[in-house]
């Protein structure tokens, strides 16, 4: 039919004879259609099922995380991040449907669903695919990478059982890669899947995409939390505990203590703690109840033995369960040194109150006195140093053990002056790159970079220097109108100086170090 030879005629009777063999290959039958349409309802009614199973999951884990946020708020964490990645997806396609059935005037009226116009026109440009195509491709990868990376998480995968399997089955039904025809050719996944399709068959293949998202979204989170309640159960979660009658043994006795194990997780709280300690209920502030542990918070006493009893009360099926206790501690006398220690760091810095704690124990801390050049006692073990001129200070502590025996230590400090401020553009040190608006508008500060006291650093003033251009003074922390003009004059990616930098402490005569400049690179 090909043969230049053959006359025009012929030629028209041959091109229409092709044309009547592509209608009839397109000319799908009506029961295949509306059969395509019964499917896609079926699906469609099974997703409606999966997303409210789903939330009502959503919900039941956010509950759980509520009550028992150490074992279940990472849990709800990462669940929410594969249903925000869900939902991205799920929607995506849900907006493609439905701009699909639109301008159809019965959306149910399957058989009237045979052309393949729409995607053809919204995916395709002849051999290319166009912006609305890449996107569906994009949508696909972006789901199947950002579950591959949950799924790659190694706390996930401890949790989730048969984490291979789902990676497999994601990979396999996520997969935009090429596809393989009956003849043996290659052709891209877009194209194989929804080109020259009925519209009815390619709504059904994103409902069938549908699926699989709420499937893997729900087979995932099942199983994260059922391994996670396989962990809360796992041994991992006791402790070793030694039971013994009495809290201190002489030498030569037996030693006849028991070892045991203790569960320590969130979910082991007591309902209610009735508690004595020689003989006298403990109140609510002199306990906490920590994960699974009653935390005690009384004072050791005089030296000697001290009985903790009472009952810890659980609930078990509706009703309350009394466990009994009964243990003790032993405080012991006589150390042989004071401890003295400084609560941020091991020098005391000049200019600033360094907070202190002496203390001897053994002894009250009303009985023990402390003394060293510039420190004084707030309360308590608590003191406040603020040394003066030198490098070195001595502390001395003193008291006296309720057997007459006199302690007394002394200890040397290092002392140092606060370090030199670094000058700050919105809180960047060093050389910051910015454009010429922000920097109009942006306070000069100074900061003590791995500094541990929290100084009320305060700057009055600086000098601006844009190259090729006199050098301003600026008071205060805002560029005036001089400083404002001159940096208009600066070119793009010039480094504008600010130095000079007048810092204080605010409320403080202490005289600080010269402050370090800072550098603007301004980027346009």
């Amino acid at each position: 039919m090909a043969k230049g030879t053959l006359s025009p005629r012929q030629k028209m009777i041959n091109l229409m004879y092709l044309v009547f063999i592509a209608m009839l290959a397109l000319n799908m039958s009506k029961e295949v259609l509306s059969a395509f349409g019964l499917l896609n309802e079926k699906i469609s009614s099974a997703n409606t099922q999966a997303g409210q199973r789903n939330q009502a999951f959503m919900d039941g884990l956010a509950t759980k995380a509520s009550d028992e946020p150490e074992q279940y708020a990472a849990v709800e964490a990462k669940a929410q991040e594969i249903a925000t990645i869900s939902a991205e997806l799920d929607t995506y396609l849900e907006s493609l449907k439905a701009g699909a059935v639109a301008n159809v005037e019965d959306p149910q009226d399957y058989e009237v669903m045979d052309k393949p116009d729409y995607f053809n026109n919204l995916f395709f440009r002849g051999d290319n695919l166009k912006p609305e195509g890449q996107e569906f491709i994009d949508k696909m990868n972006a789901y199947k990478s950002g579950m591959m990376e949950i799924l790659s998480d190694t706390a996930v995968a401890k949790k989730v059982a048969g984490v291979g399997e789902i990676r497999a089955s994601i990979e396999e039904n996520f997969d935009t890669g090429q596809e393989e025809n009956r003849d043996g050719t290659k052709q891209d996944w877009l194209n194989y899947h929804y080109e020259g399709f009925p519209l009815i068959a390619s709504l059904t293949k994103m409902t069938s995409i549908q699926n699989d998202v709420k499937t893997n979204k729900s087979e995932i989170l099942q199983k994260m939390l059922s391994g996670q309640q396989a962990a809360a159960l796992s041994f991992s979660n006791y402790s070793t505990i030694m039971d013994v009658e009495k809290s201190a043994y002489y030498s030569g006795e037996t030693f006849n203590g028991a070892i045991m194990l203790g569960r320590t997780d969130a979910s082991t709280v007591p309902q209610e703690v009735n508690l004595t300690l020689d003989g006298r209920p403990l109140s609510e502030d002199q306990y906490s109840v920590q994960g699974g542990r009653v935390v005690l918070n009384v004072g050791a006493g005089s030296p000697g033995d001290h009985k903790i009893e009472g009952m810890l009360v659980y609930g078990e099926g509706g009703e309350k369960v009394e466990v009994p206790v009964k243990t003790g501690f032993a405080t012991i006398s006589k150390p042989n040194a004071a401890v003295i220690s400084a609560d941020k760091m091991n020098v005391v810095y000049r200019g600033v109150d360094n907070p202190m704690t002496i203390s001897i124990p053994g002894i009250p801390d009303n009985k023990v006195s402390a003394s060293a050049s510039g420190l004084s006692k707030v309360s308590g073990s608590k003191y406040v140093m603020r040394p003066g001129t030198g490098r070195t200070v001595n502390i001395s502590a003193r008291g006296t053990l309720p057997d007459g025996q006199a302690i007394n230590t002394t200890s040397e400090f290092r002392i140092k002056d606060i370090p030199a401020p670094v000058g700050s553009v919105r809180g960047e040190t060093g050389i910051v790159r910015m454009q010429r608006e922000g920097l109009e508008i942006s306070s000069i500060g100074a900061l003590l970079e791995d500094f541990d006291f929290d100084l009320n650093l305060r700057v009055t003033g600086f000098s601006f220097k844009v190259s090729g251009q006199p050098t301003v003074r600026v008071n205060g922390t805002s560029l005036n109108a001089q400083a404002k003009a001159a940096l208009r004059r600066a070119g793009r990616g010039e480094a504008v100086q600010i130095f000079d930098i007048n810092t204080n402490i605010a409320g403080s005569g202490v005289k600080l170090k010269k402050t370090a400049p800072v550098v603007i690179e301004l980027t346009n």
